[in-house]
């Protein structure tokens, strides 16, 4: 048996590809002084053929993924015309006498180094698009011919040292039965197009599988655990062949629920929404029952891009999903960048702690020609449909005035203007501080909903960064310093008469359904493929019973008790027979 990490959920068995690595033949000597220009030519034309094999492959995936996964070759056009990267190539050239390819070669290897060196996840994965870019250059540079995969039609399964987005943009789905690579991240580019295609995906495979791995071997994988077996035994085989049929025929079960009325057995009506960050996504999202979004990241239309988005770049985004939701609610969350998240183009200071440091809410109101700009793009598209503002990193009642009169100027310019917007579109916050969570009876009285943002709320109550191994055991959702902190918020936003929903990953999680029915929440908002899950348990779980389960939960002393008594409640409701789709109970989902 052999581990790695789980990058794109699903199970696949069968015989193996394994894709060479670059290898490249390159010559010794240095060109002659005469040669100069002639090196500089072959060195554009390969800049010019590369962009056009990008923009070919941004054309061939429009049909198959989103706007989002797209983009990631607008950031591969971005490095050939980095001024830095290239400085450094034609620096080679004409100080050095280097070969074209030589030099590509040399500044390939500089930066990937130099970024591999940073103690920075965003960076390594930026040091292999620079490397897929440089490839790619160096291939027509040289004259190498691509690497072939299999033509027949038999599915494989794809293996590599790391897989780069353009060699997955090549890659026909049906064909591709898994992948398993022995780099690579769950947050990399290839593995965030891996899941928009529903192709399951092992990261960070142990390097003695690659030792032993050839092409033609029969190998399985699961992209969820992370499992991956050479020359799995018969029995083996058949359990998992079991087990992913299973995983089938129960999606295909619950997605007979999908336009079934979201309520529990005795009455109560709790939205369940999506969180989205492309218009691929809303689709896959509509497509399982969610009733509107509950979070759109708006930092995505930023990213990967060599410019921050115009204004009407974004408003015909924000409309697009306003008129696909059909009056459905669409809460957009104005630019969440900074901590983890970062820009090519926009440089964020060095900061010992940057996750507490300049980001959010707080660059937004400092950089106030940005926000301005985003919020008189969700005014716009506030007109075609149910759209509302959301404020994350909020702190301070200060913060929640300063956004709201920023959004009243944009209002007036925007009538001095002529141009139509909802005067009465609803503004919320993000509750993700224990700060926010003190305050929050202030701060109902400034907005209209607020929505808890677990993950983060998690994290700064008890000061654990969920990413670091040595401590991540101490994230623990269900504390209870966190569980007094959700209690804490609901209840101030249900004495100010305001909206109150859940967007973090606690929303998505089924086990904790009887917390937010307790509590009485007003909706829930999750990644697509959690929400028929949630849903079939909502079916089954009354709000009655939730009441008395969360007063033992709130009752417990530690996490495992309280978990104990949701796992006891869980076992109740499983005991009861599953909900079948009615057409009385039909709804919008």
């Amino acid at each position: 048996m052999t581990q790695g990490i789980g990058a794109s959920a699903g199970i696949a068995i069968g015989k193996c590809f394994v894709l060479p690595n670059w290898e490249w033949d390159l010559p010794e000597q240095k060109i002659d002084v005469a040669d100069l220009a002639r090196e500089f030519e072959r060195l554009y034309e390969g800049i010019r053929t590369s962009k056009v094999e990008i923009e070919q492959m941004k054309d061939e995936l429009s049909e198959v993924v989103g706007p989002d996964e797209r983009s990631i070759f607008d950031a591969h056009l971005a490095i050939l015309d980095d001024p830095v990267f290239m400085n450094e190539i034609q620096g080679m050239i004409e100080r050095q006498y280097k070969a074209a390819e030589v030099a590509v070669k040399e500044a390939i290897d500089h930066f990937v180094t130099m970024f591999d060196l940073l103690d920075d996840e965003y960076m390594k994965e930026r040091a292999l698009d620079i490397r897929d870019v440089g490839n790619r250059l160096l291939k027509h540079l040289l004259g190498a011919p691509e690497i072939t995969l299999p033509s027949d039609t038999q599915p494989y399964v794809l293996v590599a040292k790391e897989l780069s987005p353009s060699q997955l943009a090549h890659l026909n789905p049906r064909n591709v039965l898994g992948i398993a690579t022995f780099g690579g991240s769950t947050t990399s580019h290839s593995a965030i197009m891996a899941r928009a295609l529903g192709i399951p995906l092992v990261v960070s495979v142990d390097d003695e599988l690659e030792e032993r791995v050839q092409t033609g071997d029969v190998l399985l994988l699961d992209g969820g655990s992370g499992f991956v077996e050479l020359s799995p035994s018969a029995e083996l085989i058949a359990a998992y062949a079991r087990i992913k049929q299973e995983q089938e025929e129960e999606q295909a079960r619950l997605r007979g629920l999908a336009h079934v009325d979201p309520s529990t057995p005795d009455g109560k009506r709790l939205r369940l929404s999506a969180n989205i960050s492309s218009l691929k996504e809303l689709e896959i999202a509509l497509s399982s029952g969610a009733h509107g979004v509950g979070l759109f990241r708006t930092e995505f239309l930023y990213m990967d891009r060599t410019r921050f988005p115009k204004e009407e770049e974004q408003f015909e985004v924000y409309r697009s999903v306003a008129e696909k939701l059909d009056g459905g609610p669409l809460v957009i969350r104005t630019l969440d960048i900074g901590g983890d998240k970062h820009l090519d183009y926009f440089e964020l200071p060095e900061e010992e702690n940057p996750f507490l440091g300049y980001r959010a809410i707080r660059i937004s109101l400092d950089r106030k020609d940005l926000f301005r700009t985003q919020l008189r793009a969700i005014l716009r598209a506030s007109h075609y449909g149910d759209v509302k503002v959301m404020y994350p990193l909020i702190s301070s009642v200060e913060e929640v005035r300063e956004a709201n009169r920023l959004l009243r100027e944009a209002m007036a310019e925007l009538e001095a203007e002529g141009k139509p917007f909802n005067r009465s579109m609803e503004t919320g916050v993000m509750i993700e501080l224990p700060a926010a969570v003190m305050i929050a009876e202030l701060l109902a009285r400034e907005v209209d909903f607020f929505s808890i943002g677990t993950n983060d709320l998690v994290q700064f109550t008890l000061a654990v960064d969920r990413m670091n191994d040595k401590i991540s055991h101490l994230y623990e959702p269900y504390h209870p310093a966190v569980l007094r902190m959700l209690r804490t918020t609901v209840e101030a936003g249900r004495r100010q008469g305001i909206t109150v929903g859940v967007c973090g990953e606690m929303a998505g999680d089924p086990a904790a359904l009887p917390i937010w029915l307790g509590l009485n929440v007003d909706g829930l908002s999750m990644s697509s493929h959690s929400i028929l899950q949630v849903k079939e348990r909502l079916l089954r779980t009354s709000q009655e019973d939730s009441r008395s389960a969360l007063e033992h939960v709130m009752a417990s002393s530690t996490a495992a008790e309280a978990k104990l008594h949701l796992q006891r409640f869980k076992q109740e409701v499983d005991e009861r027979e599953s909900p079948e789709p009615a057409e009385s109970g039909r709804g919008n989902g």
